[in-house]
């Protein structure tokens, strides 16, 4: 056998043509490993973004981004060239109390507004109020707001165009064409023109619009989830070019001239407006109180000192020079919407908004189409690899930390420097990277690792957790149509009351107030939706099977009056005034169960019988009643509680009319008998339309019935002015 070499004399095994088999090529096919799980994280993450994007979440999760960045990046300062009018609640009581005016306000009033922004110098004043019907104080009350709007001459009004909302389909030849004009409509696509045609309007009466020198569109778009992002600076009808009531404002401020339309850009002058895919301007939303605005009630008592020789509260000239928006923001007057930067705000507010990019010229752009999937592709690569890469625990962890804000921080810079981004893709893609990456790590190299998962937690009543412990899958969006018993609470004035207390006390009162209501709600095996500041509402027969819901219900608002009867001196200690609640339920089947984004959801309710217990509740103020009930909670109800009928009446939003009733306790109901008789028969002579009859049997009840009292009302009207067609139905035009 041949003697082995020296040791100094052996060779290493040569490394393979390929250069595997050494230290340096086992590192690089390491990597090369990773850069290719890597690569298989991002392909799921996209996966995953795809089909979010197939369920609609995705947009879900778009929109309320964007609200995320609108609210943290909002200006806190508008343009000096604003100021609003607000006819909020406090002029709605001053008018009241101070002048005995009810609503709607003779016309006569407004020309207050018109005049003392004359007198102070406006450069233009925009109406956000719909005078559609004649004043009910006669020609000459809309007669003299024309003629002050003349002489203010820069006067816009609103038209409301729509697709299916209006009577006019023709530009009637009284209402002001104005001067806006727009070029370049024929070069936009025909769909897009289609889009804005608007074969439907609601134009302002005649006799106030010859006062007017522009008519702005008021019939705001909100997004598929009910909130006003984007707006219409233009719309098509009859041939007409219809401006919104913002640059309806606007131009006449600037005294007229032309915009132009020139691809997805509008021109006005130094001004460029980006538009979207669907013609549509973004504003930089600003903070609410970011507006100049004052009361109604103060500019009206300014004005009329000042004709009387005396001192205004008010100086003139803070309108100098000024786009005045007049608008309304009692609640009770029904213009409220939701924008990015609000839960709730004024719609005139919305209209400010606009004109505040219009004139710092600063709308966002957005991002052009396939942005998202290109963003979606970028980062889901980076974090796909860069979590693939890392080793240990330590280091994945910062890596996630690190890339799941990446595409916020992109999104929030660029919102900043003036452009809409796509942030729901990308971010559902970095997190399905993220989440793959760390799985495949997992599954090929044995780390373990525990991720804590927090959950949300939903203030529901015990019943419903209980529910959802024994049935996982129920925490999934989704619903299921049961028949409920729905429950819709306010208090009495409570805006008013608020602006007198304190945070602290405000807090107090509500925390105290709340508390007693909900403990009663719960006991009566009810669940509490939602709070609205004062108002609550809640729902039964949901989760759980209760065959009594509506019993339970009525006897839940019942005991709600009661308790807040026993705490009436002590909040009246707190407030200075009685507290009153009106109550509206209704029985119907509606859509229950979670519903909202994937990472934020809500158990709740949605149905036409859910808007008519909403309405039942303000229909109290129309009676002087403070618990009410549909026909069908009561049918529902039975004979166990007594209750007595207040009126069939057609609530606005419904064609049909409901037969409403008040619930009452039978011992109440007894010590009552003799009058809740008298009642029956005065309301049954009101329904034939025997007005003088009725109002003699309900004039005795006057001192000790509200319900009476609104009666003997109504019945003094129907006799002033006999209606038409009378079937017995009152028809109510307000909320």
């Amino acid at each position: 056998m041949p003697t082995p070499p020296p040791a100094a004399d052996r060779v290493s095994p040569s490394p393979r043509p390929d250069g595997s088999g050494t230290p340096w090529a086992s590192s690089v096919g390491a990597i090369n490993r990773r850069l290719l799980f890597g690569v298989m994280a991002a392909l799921a993450g996209l996966a995953l973004g795809w089909l979010m994007s197939l369920t609609g979440l995705t947009a879900t999760f778009e929109a309320r981004a964007f609200d995320w960045r609108a609210q943290l990046l909002a200006p806190s300062t508008a343009p000096d060239a604003i100021r609003l009018i607000m006819l909020d609640q406090a002029s709605l009581d001053w008018g009241k109390k101070e002048n005995g005016l009810s609503w709607p306000w003779p016309r006569e009033v407004y020309t207050a507004i018109l005049d003392f922004c004359r007198r102070g110098g406006a450069a233009a004043v925009a109406f956000d109020v719909l005078f559609t019907e004649p004043s009910t104080y006669g020609v000459g009350d809309d007669a003299a707001l024309a003629a002050t709007g003349k002489r203010l001459g820069r006067w816009a009004l609103p038209v409301f165009l729509g697709k299916t909302t209006g009577n006019d389909t023709t530009w009637p030849a009284v209402e002001p064409d104005g001067p806006f004009h727009l070029t370049g409509l024929d070069a936009w696509p025909k769909k897009l023109r289609q889009a804005f045609t608007m074969p439907r309007a609601i134009f302002p009466i005649p006799d106030i619009a010859t006062g007017a020198q522009q008519l702005g569109n008021v019939s705001l778009q909100p997004d598929p989830d009910g909130i006003y992002r984007r707006v219409e600076l233009f719309a098509l009808f009859d041939g007409h070019v219809v401006p919104s009531l913002a640059m309806a404002a606007y131009t006449l401020a600037k005294e007229g001239g032309t915009a132009e339309l020139r691809g997805t850009t509008l021109h006005l002058g130094d001004t460029v407006v980006p538009l979207d895919s669907q013609g549509r301007a973004t504003p930089r939303w600003r903070q609410s109180q970011a507006f100049s605005a004052v009361s109604a009630a103060a500019v009206i008592q300014s004005e009329l000192a000042l004709r009387e020789g005396k001192t205004p509260q008010l100086d003139p000239s803070m309108f100098k020079n000024r786009i005045v928006l007049f608008g309304f923001s009692a609640p009770g007057l029904l213009d409220m919407r939701p924008s990015p930067v609000a839960g709730v705000t004024s719609g005139v507010e919305i209209h400010a908004q606009t004109l505040a990019s219009l004139l710092d010229n600063d709308f966002l752009r957005r991002a052009p189409e396939g942005a998202a999937w290109v963003m979606a592709g970028l980062f889901g690569l980076l974090a796909g690899i860069a979590v693939s890469l890392t080793g240990g625990a330590g280091s994945g962890a910062l890596t996630i930390l690190l890339f799941l804000p990446l595409p916020a921080l992109v999104a929030l810079t660029a919102q900043a420097l003036g452009l809409w981004l796509p942030l729901a893709l990308p971010n559902t893609t970095v997190v399905g990277s993220l989440g793959v990456g760390v799985l495949i790590a997992y599954a090929t190299e044995g780390r373990q690792k525990r991720f804590i998962k927090t959950a949300f937690r939903q203030y529901l009543s015990p019943d419903v957790i209980d529910q959802l412990i024994a049935h996982p899958e129920r925490m999934s969006l989704g619903g299921e149509l049961r028949e409920l018993t729905i429950f819709f609470s306010d208090l009495q004035g409570f805006t008013g009351i608020s602006e007198k207390l304190g945070p602290r006390e405000l807090t107090t009162l509500l925390n105290h107030y709340l508390t007693a209501m909900t403990d009663i709600i719960l006991a009566e095996g009810g669940t509490v939706d939602k709070y609205e500041g004062d108002a609550i509402i809640a729902f039964w027969n949901a989760p759980l099977d209760q065959p009594d819901h509506a019993l339970r219900a009525v006897r839940a608002a019942l005991r709600c009056q009661d308790k807040l009867a026993e705490l009436r001196p002590a909040f009246r200690k707190l407030v200075g005034k009685d507290l009153f609640m009106r109550v509206g339920l209704n029985t119907g089947r509606a859509v229950v169960g979670n519903m909202g984004s994937d990472s934020r959801f809500d158990y709740t309710m949605l149905g036409d019988a859910v808007n008519l217990a909403s309405r039942l509740e303000g229909v109290n103020k129309q009676f002087g009643t403070f618990t009410m009930i549909s026909q069908a909670t009561r049918d529902a109800v039975g004979e166990t509680l007594a209750s007595r009928e207040i009126a069939r009446v057609a609530v606005v939003g419904r064609a049909e009319p409901v037969t409403v009733y008040e619930p009452l306790w039978p011992q109440a109901a007894a010590a009552r008998q003799q009058d809740l008789t008298a009642f029956a028969r005065a309301l049954a002579a009101f329904t034939d339309g025997d007005f003088q009859t009725a109002l003699d049997a309900f004039t005795p009840l006057v001192d000790r019935d509200p319900a009476a009292v609104a009666y003997a009302a109504r019945c003094r009207h129907c006799l002033e002015a006999p209606p038409e067609d009378w079937c017995g139905v009152c028809v109510l035009t307000v909320k």
